[in-house]
């Protein structure tokens, strides 16, 4: 059946009003907020907001279905979505990322920036000096860097989901995850707790973006040929978020608070040898104390565990007890990182089931 053309991101924003790219979005279960016309700023109500004088939650402004706040005003409700852009034509559209929406959209920059150190490039990943840099100048550069390191395509080139070309030449590149899945926060490509990549953000909880077809004084948001949904969150990318302390711990506002239950298990066979080999690679590391990529061998094995889970060929304890063996072999004196590592793993590999002989 054809897609019809309201259906559609971009037939929705071009030359569309922002009252209807508004309504459109909400239609399909994204919260939206205004944004201060001629600007990607959230859009102040009171004058108390204005002055931080209180926090959100305690906001006057929300029980009179008032705008402040940003994200934190986020709604799909079409009433109150249309008294915010009548009472303001030219408000941009703000979206709320994370949440019930499910959206993590990856933030490429393109800004004029001295190139740090290799070692701040991808965060976790020690790029050889053999590795020629010359020419790597914006986030376009790294996140094709991580993507060809994990042998994955281009997420800059995924045209199967909804990519936003930005006024200052970045691209916003928007996916979901399922809402039984893994959820994530949102972090800046300069941060030191978590970051992706170098000039590469991560809008997810507590975070927005900027809807296509916006107009900022810098120019408009526009929709890129390809995708008109967001697709769902690549599953490499997924554990990559994952490795950079993306993943939410589920006690955290607005984190999942269950996992998809699993199937009842099948006969081990593949599946357990499958977590076998990659447990030994985590045993090995005992012969290196600060190398040997500890973490990321852990995370790959507790994520390809969760996703065996999910596809009925393993019960979670038996995947739990063995990784956690295995960790402790390999970096005995840090039981409770090791333990986060295996349950952040386990949790984001339970969005997708995986079956040993499609596993890559």
């Amino acid at each position: 059946m054809p897609v019809q053309p309201e259906d559609q991101p971009s037939q929705a924003t071009s030359g569309r009003t922002p009252l209807e790219v508004a309504s459109w979005l909400a239609r399909h279960g994204y919260p939206v907020h205004p944004l201060v016309p001629g600007a990607k700023t959230p859009a102040p109500n009171c004058s108390s907001c204005g002055r931080a004088e209180h926090q959100p939650r305690n906001c006057p402004c929300h029980t009179r279905r008032g705008w402040c706040h940003g994200f934190h005003s986020a709604t799909t409700d079409l009433e109150t979505i249309r008294e915010w852009w009548t009472a303001e034509p030219g408000f941009g559209i703000g979206v709320a990322c994370g949440g019930a929406a499910g959206l993590v959209v990856i933030d490429v920059d393109a800004h004029t920036a001295t190139l740090p150190g290799r070692e701040r490039l991808l965060p976790g990943i020690a790029i050889p000096e053999a590795v020629d840099l010359t020419g790597l100048q914006s986030g376009f550069d790294t996140i094709a860097l991580l993507a060809a390191y994990r042998k994955r395509p281009d997420p800059c080139e995924d045209t199967t989901t909804l990519r936003v070309r930005t006024p200052s030449g970045g691209m916003h590149i928007w996916y979901r995850t399922a809402l039984s899945g893994p959820r994530f926060r949102s972090s800046s490509g300069s941060g030191m707790k978590a970051a992706l990549a170098w000039q590469v953000d991560i809008r997810a909880a507590n975070g927005y973006i900027v809807a296509p077809g916006t107009r900022t004084r810098a120019g408009e948001y526009q929709a890129l040929p390809g995708g008109r949904r967001p697709a769902q969150l690549p599953v490499w990318l997924a554990a990559e978020l994952t490795r950079t302390g993306h993943s939410m711990d589920i006690t955290e506002p607005g984190a999942a608070v269950s996992s998809p239950r699993p199937h009842a298990p099948k006969p081990a066979g593949d599946g357990r040898r499958v977590l076998v080999s990659l447990a030994e690679e985590v045993r090995a590391c005992a012969a290196n104390p600060t190398g040997m990529a500890f973490t990321e061998k852990l995370n790959r094995a507790a994520f390809t565990a969760g996703g065996l889970v999910q596809g009925g060929h393993l019960a979670e304890a038996e995947c739990r007890d063995l990784l956690l063996r295995a960790a402790a072999e390999a970096r005995p004196h840090q039981p409770g990182r090791n333990a986060r590592i295996v349950e952040s793993g386990l949790r984001a590999g339970s969005a997708r089931p995986i079956h040993p002989k499609e596993r890559t």
